[in-house]
């Protein structure tokens, strides 16, 4: 937004258009040279201001503008011809001293000799009533410094009245705003609304995304009717929703002033501008004024195969639960990102068994069609032999951060194939469910492909060809929430027994409000009521979270009420802990006859017993549930009403970073449990490992000055989610245990190219952690013992801030500062009325235990 300079004489301070001689825009005297000076400078920092913590240059220089020719037929409609010349480049950062990467260097040398002759060629602006309507240069210039041009051409279009308009200039076709006043014109550019192409993508995860702004105003300063000065600031801002500490800033400025005018070269005679153009020069030709895109050359860049040999040593399983495993992971997948088929297809080919699933997660998660092609090339569905290798794939896809048609029509494509093994295919389905509702999210519900997959869904629930697949359509159905696969939600949830009908009353908990309608909450209702049929605890306590999370009615929060005296001792323990949270979190039923004042609340509150007091279902770790049933007829205890004819079975279900998993058996019947035994199968089951592309947002944004900005964050960690069930008949108790590892990287990264000097500043920050649950029953008397736990290591919690400049020769200036801490462990002892609810223990304990018998 920078300097109109002087090309502009007006007329009238009014500014009206429709009077002939009068201009609307920018006019340049007759036979005048005007001299003015130009810069342009970008800022890097944090948003807070402080001069020490700025990186950035600023190139200078002077301008010459004539004006060319002038229509015979009307003042608004010029050439003007405008020369760039006496160019420097310097640091922002004067304190900068020895490091000052500019210090000993001419101009040719910074931005290179070829580059230096093209920014001082000519360019030819045709104005009419002050808009740009031709940009002319000669072919074949540099990108890069084609743009630096456009920047400067783009401040010498304005007009003179106030209003909204559409102009088109270097950042795209925009909205614009003008506020014309007696001694200056504003211009606000609403760059959100600038029409560029230009490549980006974002995670659709509400708290995992970035938040970005973005303002741009231009003021025109006019003196005795001449435009004498331009300035202009353009800055983008950008942040991480959930951790502010990753963020930062681009400011841009561009200034223009006058300085001085010659006498200049007379105009050139005729009517049409084309062929005044082809006499100045006949090399020049028409160009888009909107900026165009360059990708600087990556000099001494490693080949994808040297980057992944310097970094696979630490994506071995040995090294998952380090940061740098994490680091290297988001490394590796950028320089994926610019990878053929043929060189990634190389490395899965090649590699060594053990760390071939980290390759598996970073390929898959680098999202383009050449790993896309290369992966699945790779893969072998058929075979049961690489069962890891495509599990790691397919949740990969699950936790996509911005999936693509190609990728949903490939899993559609591969699931009508044979497998060998009925898990993948299972797991399969249930991720082409989570990518219909992300491609849902982003607009795309009626592509091909997703059309395709929700018949699959659908199709399979409304007359599924085998019995078993009935569950496998619930959990895709789970991740995709189609609005249409709620009445046959209700129809599992109602008639269905057992997990049929416990997943089909948990996906529908998953709806928003808007879904959740009358019609719906009347089968809920009947269901917690038991109106019908008899229900299990599991599915009638779900149908009253529903029910009271969604808008309920007066007489419905009165009913479920009510009803709570005459539950079974611990359903009536876990509807009281649901209320409690209504009036603690003011959740929709708040206000609806909600009165009682004590209400006793822990951490216990996601923790459901049956009447004997051994567990059913635990969703303490909130991406985790513990579910278990039929377990009564083990230690011969009475099983409670409508869960009498149900198989003992124990297991793990999963919903992560809002992707509903495949739920993994700890057992199933009393056979299977008894065999588990005999083999000591207290090993921990995998729920869910790997490396895992958390957050994903890139925005490519072109600066009206001309330079190339990029601003991006990535977030990853390495988790392993396991669980083990352990059950003694001998020493008549049952352990459960669910254990959580993970490493956390969150980068943000803005950097500003020139492509002779490149600026940046890197935030990123990352951590370890472990938490562990534990419960166990002692069922060796009447009633039996319980002792549930949750213990959380102490974490280290590091940040670091890089800041950098680089020529594109290679010199260069780096600073880099760094920040520890550690997070002291806790222990959080469940089932203990009035106990404290963390309890720190001090940072050098490695990790700390607790006991609550009751």
């Amino acid at each position: 937004m920078i300097l109109l300079a002087v090309l502009f004489l007006c007329f009238i301070s009014s500014y009206s258009a429709s009077v002939k001689g009068h201009t609307t825009g920018l006019s340049l005297n007759n036979e005048r040279l005007y001299k003015l000076s130009y810069s342009t400078e970008v800022l890097l920092d944090r948003g807070k201001g402080k001069l020490e913590d700025i990186v950035g240059y600023r190139l200078s220089s002077n301008v010459d503008v004539v004006l060319l020719w002038r229509n015979p037929d009307g003042d608004d409609d010029q050439l003007i011809k405008i020369t760039i010349n006496d160019v420097n480049v310097e640091n922002v950062n004067q304190q900068r001293g020895e490091k000052n990467i500019f210090k000993g260097k001419n101009t040719p040398q910074i931005i290179g000799k070829e580059n230096l002759e093209a920014l001082q060629r000519p360019v030819l602006l045709h104005l009419f009533h002050g808009k740009v309507k031709e940009f002319y240069s000669y072919q074949n210039e540099p990108v890069a410094i084609e743009n630096l041009k456009r920047g400067l051409a783009s401040l010498f279009q304005m007009q003179l009245s106030s209003g909204m308009t559409n102009e088109v200039d270097i950042s795209g076709d925009c909205k614009v705003t003008y506020q014309a006043h007696h001694d200056k014109v504003m211009k606000i550019k609403d760059l959100n609304s600038c029409k560029i192409a230009r490549s980006g993508f974002t995670t659709q995860n509400q708290v995992l995304s970035v938040s970005s702004k973005a303002t741009s105003l231009t003021t025109y300063k006019i003196e005795d009717s001449f435009v004498i000065a331009v300035i202009g600031e353009e800055i983008h801002a950008l942040g991480l929703n959930f951790l502010r500490t990753v963020m930062g800033k681009i400011v841009s400025k561009q200034k223009l002033e006058l300085k001085t005018t010659e006498a200049g070269p007379r105009m050139m005679p005729g009517k049409q501008v084309a062929s005044i153009v082809k006499a100045v020069d006949s090399k020049y030709t028409a160009i888009p004024i909107v900026g165009q895109i360059f990708q600087s050359e990556c000099k001494g860049c490693p080949s994808l195969l040297k980057h992944w040999q310097s970094i696979k040593k630490h994506l071995l399983p040995d090294n998952l639960s380090k940061a740098e495993a994490v680091r290297s992971f988001l490394a590796f997948i950028q320089h994926l990102r610019t990878a053929k088929k043929e060189e990634i297809l190389q490395i899965l080919k090649t590699e060594d068994k053990e760390v071939l699933p980290q390759l598996v997660d970073a390929v898959t998660s680098a999202q383009t069609l050449d790993s896309l092609e290369a992966i699945l090339d790779f893969l072998d569905f058929k075979s049961d032999s690489s069962i890891i290798l495509q599990e790691r794939f397919l949740y990969a896809c699950g936790f996509a951060s911005h999936p693509n048609e190609a990728l949903l029509k490939a899993l559609i494509s591969k699931f009508k194939g044979s497998f060998g093994s009925n898990d993948i295919r299972e797991t399969m389905m249930i991720i082409i469910g989570a990518l219909v509702r992300k491609l849902c999210q982003n607009e795309g519900c009626k592509l091909k492909a997703v059309v395709e997959a929700k018949k699959l869904i659908l199709g399979g629930l409304e007359k599924p060809e085998k019995k078993e697949d009935t569950m496998m359509y619930l959990l895709a159905l789970k991740n995709a929430l189609l609005p249409e696969g709620i009445p046959l939600l209700l129809k599992y949830a109602e008639a269905g027994e057992g997990p049929i009908s416990h997943l089909a009353t948990t996906a529908l908990q998953r709806y928003d409000l808007p879904f959740i309608t009358d019609e719906v909450k009347k089968t809920l209702n009947r269901i917690y009521h038991q109106n019908h049929k008899v229900h299990e605890k599991t599915v009638r306590t779900t149908a009253a979270a529903v029910i009271l999370n969604n808008n309920p009615s007066y007489m419905e929060v009165k009913n479920i009420l009510l009803s709570i005296g005459e539950l079974p001792k611990e359903m009536n323990k876990y509807m009281l802990s649901i209320v409690h949270d209504i009036l603690r979190f003011e959740m929709p039923a708040r206000d609806k006859s909600l009165t009682q004042k004590s209400v006793t609340h822990s951490l216990e509150s996601s923790i459901l017993s049956s009447g004997s007091n051994l567990l059913l279902r635990s969703s303490l770790l909130s991406a985790v549930v513990i579910e278990a049933q039929g377990l009564e007829g083990l230690i011969a205890a009475t099983p409670d009403e409508g869960e009498e004819n149900l198989d003992s079975y124990a297991g793990m279900s999963a919903i992560l970073f809002d992707v509903q998993l495949r739920p993994v058996t700890f057992f199933n019947g009393y056979s299977d449990l008894m065999s588990k035994m005999l083999s000591a199968s207290g090993d921990p089951v995998s729920v869910v490992k790997g490396l895992i592309l958390l957050i994903d947002h890139f925005q490519e944004i072109q600066l009206q000055s001309g330079l190339k900005a990029n601003m991006e964050v990535q977030g990853g960690l390495a988790i392993d989610i396991s669980g083990s069930m352990e059950f003694s008949l001998w020493y008549r108790e049952s352990k459960t245990r669910v254990k959580n590892r993970v490493a956390v990287v969150i980068t943000g990264d803005i950097t500003v190219d020139s492509s002779f000097v490149k600026t940046g500043r890197e935030i990123s920050v990352e951590t370890e952690a472990g938490l562990e649950f534990i419960s166990t029953v002692q069922f060796s008397q009447y009633p039996f013992l319980v002792c549930m736990q949750m213990d959380k290591d102490v974490a280290p919690f590091r940040q670091f801030e890089t800041k950098y400049e680089k020529l594109s020769t290679g010199k260069g200036y780096v600073s880099r500062k760094r920040k520890e801490k550690l997070v002291a462990g806790c222990e959080f002892p469940l089932h203990q009325e009035n106990s404290e609810m963390c309890k720190v223990v001090f940072a050098p304990e490695p990790e700390s235990t607790s006991n609550g018998w009751f």
